[in-house]
């Protein structure tokens, strides 16, 4: 099963202060398990919202939305792709996870859509398709 972990700002992380270097050593301790583990897919943290921008989508109109943006608690400051065996396995490397601030922190895990559950709207051939890292029909791996 594969898993996104959504990591979410906080008013340190949107200023753009970096972490003290202990809470970076801890957070590469803790890839380090991840990856020694076989769980790690991918990982990455994302610079402020006020260098982002949001594109809104109202039928044929769109619109561009300059950063940053004010709801800090919604926005998401890094992730991580993780294979696990369920969900239960990913809620505890979740929790093993260190704080990258001194403030509290909240994290998301949601799976991915899999192939098996695109089975109304796939064909056998596509299900059989290896996911070797080869981008299959509707961007499915």
């Amino acid at each position: 099963m594969r898993v996104m972990v959504f990591g979410f700002a906080d008013a340190a992380s949107e200023a753009g202060a970096p972490p003290s270097p202990e809470a970076w050593e801890a957070m590469d301790r803790f890839m380090e398990d991840l990856a020694a583990a076989g769980v790690l897919v991918a990982a990455a943290g994302l610079k402020p919202t006020r260098q982002s921008k949001r594109v809104a989508v109202d039928g044929p109109r769109r619109a561009v939305i300059d950063g940053p943006f004010t709801e800090t608690k919604d926005v998401i400051a890094g992730f991580h792709i993780w294979e696990v065996k369920d969900m239960d396995e990913a809620v505890e490397w979740a929790k093993r996870s260190p704080a990258l601030s001194d403030t509290p922190a909240m994290m998301e895990i949601r799976p991915f859509l899999e192939p098996e559950d695109l089975t109304d709207f796939l064909t056998a051939e596509d299900l059989a398709r290896p996911r070797d890292g080869e981008r299959g029909k509707l961007g499915v791996a």
